[in-house]
This record gives C-alpha cells, structure tokens and sequence, in this order.
C-alpha cells in the first residue's frame, strides 16, 4: 500500500477514510466535517459555538504563537471573533524547562493580543519527535455565521494581504538555521511577515457588512489552494487571476530562489472572501481600514481555471502540494 505523504492530508484520501467516520449523528450539529470548511457549528441556547483544530509541526522557532493564530484564523473565517484556546504541547526528549517557557510565552503573547482566553490542555515530552509540536483547538460563540461551503456562482474572490506570508516567514526561520545561503536582508525581511499571520481583524470587519457570502484563510496549498477547496465545498468552479494576486517583495525572492510558486505557498495571514458582485466595495471599503484587499478571481458554475501571468489558462484538477513541505523535504 502506498505510504501517505508529509503535509496535509489529500482530500480524496480524507474522503475515502476520516470523514465518513464520524461517530455519533447529532441534530445540534449545524456544519460537520467537510472537505474544504474551516470548522464545526454547533447549536447551543442563543446561537451557535464555532469550533476548529489545528496542529503546528513545521516550524519550531516561534511556534506557540503560529499555534494560536492559525487555529483563530479558523474561527474568524465564520465571521465570529474567535475567544478560547485549549492547547497539547508536545515536546522533543532532550528539551528543557526553558523551551516549554518560551512556548507558553508566545501562546500566551498571541493570545492576549487577539483577546484570547487559554482554557487549559495537556502538556508533556514525547518519545520519537524531532521537533515540538503544538495542537490548538478555538471556539467562540456567535448568533449567526458564514463558512467557506457558502459561496455562490458569480461571487467576487478577494483575497486580503499577500500570498505565501507563513510560508516565506517559515521558510527564513528554517532555512537560516540550516546554513543554507540566503541573504541576510531577506531573511530579516522575511521573518518579519511573521507579524501578519492573523485574519481576525478583517474576517471580523468584513462580515459586520452584511455582504459575505463565505470566507476561508489560505493555509496549505497557499492561495491556489484555499480557492480549489472553496470551489469544492461550494459545489463551484473559479476563475483565478495570477496577474491580480498581490505578493510581497520578501516572497517573491525568497519563491525565486528556492524556485518555489509563491501561490501555492502556505498563506496564513491571507483572506479569502466570497461576495457579490453588487456588494464587493461595500466589503473591500470595510476591509481596506485594516489591511490591503484586492479582487482576484471569480466564482463559476463549473470548471477550475487559473490564468497565468502569460494569458494562459490552466485548468486546476486537485488542490496543489504546499511548497514549503516539498522545500523542507528537500533540505532535511
């Protein structure tokens, strides 16, 4: 039997196995496992709880903060501000009292500075790992709320911030300690994009409009990625624009060095919005007062199509393999 491969699990392989056992059927539960969506909903008295997991595994240096923000960025994509974490931290043998600290400090930094609540969790050292990993769960509780299941044909794709930001962070964090020769200036540039990982903010401001239709954050598979899995939850097909996709400076040399498609790099810290196309400056005015927000793309009735910078059009028939896990593959 083939082996899996590193990263996030391939959507016809979770569909063949995880999401069709899922125990117990319950009638409170508004939006279970679905290839694609960001989260659970659950109906409690007064509305709902949103509820979504995440672990951190590539990334060592920094990775209690990258462990609240990428399970919160879930929670926002409903359009409910994201208010509690529960947290396993799972150490290395050989690690110290000193690396748990640090950890617990910048959980706790990110979270305060989200308005976060720690709840509690499970902590130890792990026989077997090589690096630290942190698993978050979020949960927040709101009376109504969108997911990335609910876009509609014809809906304007815009896309907050830049492509690739986690990924071009990581990837200067990783690769600077393995020796590999990259300049000084960019990795300082890049870790900085560190600093941007969060959607909250916009999720949070774009939602209050009224006009979104559905939301997802650009995680594994970068924005290429996030789009193909909306289409898909949505039962849609796109249209992509990759001359409108803004990309930071810092990523596109680290993407040009490595030799790395930045649109398929991990994207925290990057939006995705569905909306009409009536509504769609009603959501960019809103979004535009915190942070950068650009049209890239469309929904269709069917077919799944990037255009290239070129003018070419690429049909998109799976959801791409994240650059970072094939990058640090490559270097390990």
């Amino acid at each position: 039997m083939r082996r899996l491969a590193t990263g996030k699990m391939p959507i016809e392989v979770l569909n063949r196995t995880v999401l069709h056992m899922t125990g117990v059927p319950s009638r409170r539960l508004v939006a279970g496992p679905k290839a694609g969506v960001d989260f659970a909903a659950i109906r409690v008295p007064g509305g709902y709880m949103i509820v979504s997991s995440d672990p951190v595994t590539g990334v060592a240096e920094g990775i209690g903060s990258y462990a609240v923000n990428v399970s919160a960025n879930d929670v926002a994509t409903s359009g409910i501000r994201p208010q509690f974490v529960g947290s396993v931290v799972l150490l290395p043998e050989g690690s110290t009292e000193e690396d748990l600290r640090v950890v617990a400090r910048d959980m706790d930094r990110a979270a305060k500075k989200l308005g976060i609540s720690i709840v509690g969790g499970h902590t130890e050292v792990t026989p077997g790992l090589k690096r630290p990993i942190v698993a978050v769960t979020t949960f927040s509780f709101g009376r109504r709320f969108v997911s990335s299941d609910m876009a509609k044909e014809g809906d304007a794709i815009l896309m907050t911030k830049t492509a690739g930001l986690e990924g071009t962070a990581v990837l200067a964090s990783e690769l600077g300690k393995s020796g590999r020769r990259l300049p000084a200036t960019l990795l300082k540039r890049s870790r900085g994009l560190e600093r941007s990982i969060s959607v909250v903010d916009e999720a949070v401001r774009a939602f209050r409009t009224g006009s979104v239709h559905a939301m997802h954050d650009c995680t594994e598979g970068g924005v290429l990625g996030a789009t193909y899995e909306m289409s898909l939850a949505s039962g849609l097909g796109f249209e992509l624009w990759e001359n409108r996709i803004p990309v930071a400076s810092a990523t596109r040399e680290m993407c040009r060095k490595l030799g790395l498609d930045p649109l398929k790099l991990i994207g925290s810290g990057s939006l995705l919005i569905a909306t009409a196309q009536r509504n769609k400056e009603r959501v960019r005015r809103a979004v535009r007062r915190t942070t950068l927000v650009t049209e890239v793309g469309r929904f269709t009735k069917r077919g799944r199509h990037l255009y290239t910078g070129d003018g070419r059009r690429r049909v998109v028939s799976a959801a791409p393999e994240d650059e970072l896990w094939r990058t640090l593959a490559r270097s390990a």
